[in-house]
């Protein structure tokens, strides 16, 4: 799990962290600070301090009705011993959430799930909030265990980028309160909070784009089929082209590029076909990536033939590559998820709420190379 800094959201949530073994010891040490390298405890700040347990404790968690004299000979104790606090286990002791909010992406090495994870951590930060991001990479089963150990540490909330087919596990968390916002695509099997691209907007934006240039051999390059986004897409690509009177809409189709060198191996294969596409649509940056290699081999070996290419999603760099893509704005998108996180912890009786960030065709160069017919 990696640890963003502190956080908070527009719309509200809740926290996480890691129960401690006595609710009393609402502290951890640093690693080396105790006698022989062991971490001090508050037991040790009590001894060192000539006070009792219950007494130590009320000073450091600052709580009133202590002598000022006994107060600052317990600091100095604490500080002397190198003992720092957990508002974690604090929080916790007191029966509450911790200060934390679990978020599960769908695969950290992708930078969408970075910005969408600086966005979540912005706004919960105005909260007085910490965010705790860990990876699915895509597979439902990671993704279960790792909701339910967060859950069990007692999360604040949870943002979650689902990949399992089924999220009825989370329904007794839900009813019992806990905050959980689906990000990217929605949950089945529960109804709870979601924020989600318009993916059907964006795809209808960059084939009619193309086909005003020309273009009807139009090819999909698209992520693992079961994924809520991908088929969002998928649909929506065959629907328009069907509707512009392309026949077998579906003829370039091409699912399970989930890294950009699946996605260089399969629009090569495409356009190594008889009769290739003369456009392509990719449906997320890292397969837009790949597909860049692959016209980039195209090209150094001698095939001049130009491909007008549009990307879902936007990337460092793609302004310099001059990229035509569907970009809209992630950072926006995670801080619009914590805000339902943090207003659901507000007022757990909201409905369920349904966000959908709109997206706009960035028109920078590769999605305006014209087509045969023009």
């Amino acid at each position: 799990m990696v640890m963003q800094g502190e956080s908070a959201g527009t719309v509200p949530p809740g926290e996480v962290g890691v129960v401690p073994d006595t609710p009393t010891e609402a502290a951890v040490a640093r690693p080396h600070g105790g006698r022989g390298g062991r971490r001090p405890t508050l037991a040790s700040v009590a001894e060192a301090a000539g006070v009792s347990l219950k007494t130590a404790s009320r000073v450091l968690n600052d709580e009133p009705n202590v002598a000022p004299q006994t107060r600052a000979k317990v600091q100095e104790a604490a500080q002397r011993l190198g003992f720092r606090r957990n508002a974690v286990a604090a929080d916790l002791a007191r029966g509450g959430s911790s200060r934390l909010v679990g978020f599960v992406t769908g695969d950290l090495a992708n930078p969408f799930y970075s910005a969408l994870a600086s966005g979540i951590e912005r706004e919960l930060r105005h909260h007085g909030l910490q965010l705790i991001t860990t990876s699915s990479d895509e597979e439902p089963e990671r993704e279960r265990s790792l909701t339910e150990a967060l859950v069990e540490r007692r999360v604040g909330a949870l943002v979650v980028t689902p990949t399992s087919t089924d999220h009825s596990a989370l329904r007794r968390e839900l009813d019992d309160g806990l905050p959980v916002v689906f990000i990217d695509r929605p949950a089945r099997g529960v109804e709870a909070d979601t924020v989600v691209i318009d993916n059907r907007g964006g795809v209808r934006d960059a084939v009619t784009h193309l086909l005003a240039h020309g273009h009807r051999r139009i090819a999909l390059v698209g992520d693992v089929s079961r994924l809520w986004t991908f088929q969002e897409r998928r649909d929506e690509f065959v629907a328009t082209l069907r509707a512009a009177g392309v026949e077998d809409p579906a003829r370039y189709v091409r699912d399970g590029a989930h890294d950009a060198d699946l996605a260089r191996v399969f629009v090569a294969e495409l356009l190594a076909l008889p009769e290739p596409p003369t456009a392509l649509v990719t449906a997320n940056n890292k397969i837009t990536v790949g597909a860049l290699h692959a016209l980039r081999d195209r090209a150094s070996s001698g095939d001049a033939a130009d491909v007008a290419l549009v990307g879902f999603d936007d990337f460092e760099l793609a302004d310099l590559l001059h990229v035509t893509v569907v970009g809209y704005d992630v950072v926006e998108m995670g801080r619009q998820a914590a805000a339902l996180a943090v207003s659901r912890a507000e007022n757990p009786e909201l409905a369920p709420r349904l966000v959908v960030v709109p997206t706009e065709l960035v028109v920078r160069g590769t999605g305006e190379v014209p087509g045969p017919a023009v």
